[in-house]
């Protein structure tokens, strides 16, 4: 190359040649000069000659399939019902009924909390409801006499035997009586509603599963205390039906305007790397959630689980499709990128010149026929990344368009290309 050319060995060998030209002696900086010339001359016929190597290019055949268009999302495996079972009251664990993964049924014993001191306020609301009760029985029973003294006194004072003072003071001490028997059946009520509530305590002492499910979580151990005073805690989560599963996952407010509830989506888990699984959306959450100015939304697609192969909590890695062509005329979309090198300088030589009637999905791609590329104008359609559909335009099935050019690792540009036509 005319890199590797040195300039002072060229120089030098022409001063020990003694090197004249037309009988003129040539001083040492003369020749320093010619041979820097030589040197450009070199450089400039290997730039624009290069190798006569011709160009290559990469081509892809124009084809027939579906081009479909996915978002995609990464979200997390849970069960479409999933209950949190706590604990109303607090107390020691006692014992422990069932376990991870085990099967459960509605009403079905699965933890105790020690129920003694339940048990010793029962009896003390037994008790004081019986006594309330034997305090209204003696109060009845005064209720009666004076009664029975008010109406005997009412009676001798028609005959004017005791005076109207004395059946006046018989008549408020029978309503006095009447009162205290009133209020006593008012107790009795109380004690009752608090020996009910003793009664719902003790029996919330009992941990039972409030739907059939699978244990899928257990956050408590035997000895262990459960203090239920501020906050319910949570003692079991129980998975009504694992065969049907559901993924949440975010979506960009870029890419959730082509998202619709009944559209499939396909989606991988890292268990399963080979095996493709697909869901139905079942729900597009309206509610947006804003990290660090980022705005995505959370959608909801619902999967059958019959093998029970997904777990809670798995990675999914989720393709939504929101568009898609079958069976259309495509090209790769890197055809539509492409621009031979004798018109790189050009701007956007590949696309059509702009023009208001034209509209923007008109381009320009490259069909080589041999040695000979050739512009063909197409009207393109929907695109997923990688193939494009082509919806109008003179491109036949077979064509091959071009994609790129392949040059020679010391090659800067070819001696031979092919013929440009449009």
């Amino acid at each position: 190359m005319a890199s590797q050319i040195d300039i002072q060995a060229l120089a030098d060998s022409i001063s020990q040649r003694g090197t004249r030209f037309r009988g003129l002696s040539v001083s040492p900086g003369t020749r320093l000069r010619i041979a820097v010339l030589f040197v450009l001359i070199a450089g400039i016929l290997y730039l624009v000659r290069g190798t006569s190597e011709p160009a290559k290019y990469v081509v892809a055949e124009v084809t027939r399939g579906a081009v479909v268009r996915t978002v995609i999302a990464t979200g997390t495996l849970n069960p479409v019902i999933a209950v949190q079972v706590g604990s109303y009251v607090s107390g020691p664990i006692i014992a422990i009924y069932a376990d991870f993964n085990s099967a459960v049924k509605k009403g079905q014993l699965i933890a105790k909390i020690d129920p003694q001191p339940f048990e010793l306020k029962l009896e003390e609301a037994r008790a004081q409801l019986s006594n309330s009760r034997a305090a209204l029985t003696k109060d009845e029973a005064d209720m009666h006499y004076k009664k029975l003294l008010y109406e005997r006194n009412h009676r001798l004072k028609l005959l004017g035997v005791v005076s109207q003072d004395t059946v006046d003071n018989d008549f408020s001490v029978y309503q006095q009586v009447l009162a205290q028997a009133a209020l006593d059946r008012a107790v009795i009520r109380q004690q009752e509603a608090a020996l009910k509530e003793v009664e719902v305590n003790l029996n919330y002492t009992n941990i039972v599963s409030p739907v059939d499910g699978i244990v899928v979580s257990r956050n408590v151990d035997v000895g262990q205390t459960v203090a239920a005073s501020f906050q319910t805690p949570t003692l079991f989560v129980i998975a009504q039906d694992l065969t049907q599963m559901q993924v949440d996952c975010t979506v960009s407010e870029s890419d959730i305007g082509g998202v619709r509830e009944g559209e499939t989506a396909k989606f991988k888990v890292d268990a399963f790397p080979d095996r493709e699984l697909e869901g139905t959306i079942a729900q597009v959450r309206l509610a947006p959630t804003t990290v660090q100015n980022v705005v995505t939304y959370d959608v909801v697609i619902r999967v059958a689980n019959p093998e029970l192969l997904l777990k809670p909590g798995m990675t999914a890695n989720v393709g939504i499709v929101t568009s898609r062509r079958d069976n259309v005329i495509r090209i790769p979309e890197q055809a539509l990128r492409f621009v031979p090198r004798r018109l790189a300088s050009r701007s956007a030589a590949n696309q059509l010149e702009a023009d208001p009637a034209n509209p923007k999905n008109r381009v320009k791609i490259w069909v080589r026929h041999g040695t000979t590329l050739k512009s063909v104008e197409v009207t393109t359609g929907l695109s997923d990344g990688n193939y494009v559909e082509i919806v109008s335009g003179d491109l036949r099935l077979g064509e091959r368009v071009v994609l790129a050019e392949k040059r020679h690792a010391n090659q800067t540009q070819a001696t031979t290309s092919p013929q440009l036509s449009s």
